[in-house]
Order: structure tokens, then C-alpha cells, then sequence
């Protein structure tokens, strides 16, 4: 992997792009001074030693006391599993004294980029009480199947439209049965009554919130969110006949 993709991911773990640049030195070469992380990155060394203090400070290195102090990187795994106990922490911290928070508004939002849509599935998943309606491909399924795991051991019902079923070896029978399946129809017959299902994605929770459009793991995808009944009810209802339709050509 290359240590630019390393930076830049460490931004997100709240490290500035100099201490990135360090931390990612110290887990290539080891326990190292200020001099030697200074010669190897090309960083000046007042900046080296200021970079080092708020690595130490936010729990990525240790110092190595000797007649000469080093600095040693915490593994990247321990370093970002603590972050993330920290975050989950504060979480609780935030919404337990957050303002009370206001109704969800009935209206339409558009969620751009892959992550964000993602990020949006998976809250939709883990909220849900009741059903959901999933119609996807199936690497796009794929992504989510610990979230539907979780729904179907809870005994949601989980329908599902897709060219592959999933599979939930680690689930009972019984658990099992809570998913409802209809294979979508061969590309072909799509194209001349339904949309590409490669790359469309359709989800519905609880009859009461509906996230519709383009999933295909890039950064143009748009998708439509919403909980305006009128239009959770047009997207579920053209669903069933969908499911209506599969129905019927498994019969012919």
C-alpha cells in the first residue's frame, strides 16, 4: 500500500498530514530520533520534534527512553482500534447531552458519493424495527450482510431482490426464513421493463423511510432520500409489482 493512501486515510483518524507522514516513517523503519525521522523524511527537525510530542499525545507513538530519546510507532491496528473505543465513547457522551432533537422532516435529500449513501444504508439497517424492502445487486448486498444478519437473528423480515440470494451460513433455519426472495430477471428481459439493476439500488424501512438511485461504489452516485409517505408508498407499491411480476414468469 502506498504511503500517500496511508496519509491521507490517517487524516481521518485525527492526525494532521505531517504526523501521518511521521507515524508512517516510524512503522516502515522502526524506533528512530528526531534526527534520523528528520534525514529520512526531508521534514525540518523543529517540526519533526513538534510532529513526534503530538503523535505521543494522541496515543500513535512511545517514547524509548536512552542516552538519546527514540520514538517508537504504536501498531496501526492497536492505534486505530483505540481511537475508535475513544470516538465510541464520545458518542455516547454527545447524544446523551445533545438537544432534544427535532422531528425527522418529511422532505426529499440527495446524498451524493458512494461513502455517504453507504454510511446511510448501514444507519437505515440498523434502525429498522419492523420489514425492509432491498433490491440491489449482489455485491452491493454483499456490503451489507452483517447488518441483515443482524435483522433477520432479531426476527425482522428481510425481502430482497437481487440476481443472487444471499447467504447467512452462520444463521439457523429459522433465522433464515425471515428473508423473502425474488431473483430479478435475466438483463435482457430488464432492459425492456425495468432499469439496470447493476447499478440501482432500493431500500425500505419500516414502510417509513425510502432510499432510491445509483450505487456503484464511485463517487458520482446520487441517491434519493426521504420520508415523505406519498413517495415511500410509490416506490414500495412499484416494489410489490415488481415482485408481482417476477411471480408471474416463474409460473409461465
Amino acid at each position: 500500500m502506498e504511503d500517500i493512501y496511508l496519509i491521507d486515510k490517517l487524516l481521518i483518524f485525527g492526525l494532521g498530514r505531517q504526523e501521518s507522514a511521521i507515524y508512517v516513517c516510524l512503522l516502515k523503519h522502526g524506533a528512530l530520533t528526531g534526527y534520523e525521522v528528520s534525514k529520512i523524511t526531508g521534514i525540518s527537525r523543529s517540526n519533526v520534534y513538534n510532529s513526534l510530542a503530538a503523535l505521543v499525545e494522541h496515543g500513535a507513538a512511545y517514547v524509548m527512553e536512552g542516552s538519546s530519546s527514540k520514538y517508537v510507532s504504536v501498531p496501526l491496528s492497536e492505534f486505530c482500534d483505540n481511537h475508535i473505543r475513544y470516538l465510541s465513547m464520545l458518542k455516547e457522551i454527545l447524544v446523551l447531552n445533545s438537544p432534544q432533537q427535532q422531528q425527522e422532516d418529511a422532505g426529499y435529500l440527495t446524498i451524493e458519493g458512494s461513502i455517504h449513501i453507504r454510511n446511510k444504508v448501514h444507519h437505515m439497517l440498523q434502525g429498522a424495527q419492523q420489514r425492509i424492502y432491498f433490491s440491489a445487486s449482489p455485491e452491493c448486498l454483499q456490503e451489507f450482510q452483517v447488518e441483515m444478519g443482524m435483522l433477520l437473528q432479531k426476527g425482522i423480515k428481510v425481502v430482497v431482490l437481487s440476481q443472487e440470494k444471499p447467504k447467512f451460513s452462520s444463521l439457523t433455519d429459522e433465522e433464515k426464513s425471515n428473508i423473502i426472495y425474488y431473483e430479478h430477471m435475466p438483463q435482457e428481459e430488464q432492459e425492456s421493463v425495468l432499469w439496470n439493476r447493476k447499478e440501482q439500488l432500493q431500500l425500505i424501512v419500516d414502510s417509513r423511510y425510502v432510499l432510491t438511485g445509483t450505487y456503484r461504489g464511485q463517487q458520482e452516485d446520487t441517491c434519493l432520500y426521504s420520508a415523505q409517505q406519498n413517495f415511500v408508498s410509490a416506490i414500495k407499491e412499484g416494489m410489490r409489482n415488481e415482485m408481482k411480476l417476477i411471480e408471474l414468469m416463474k409460473k409461465e
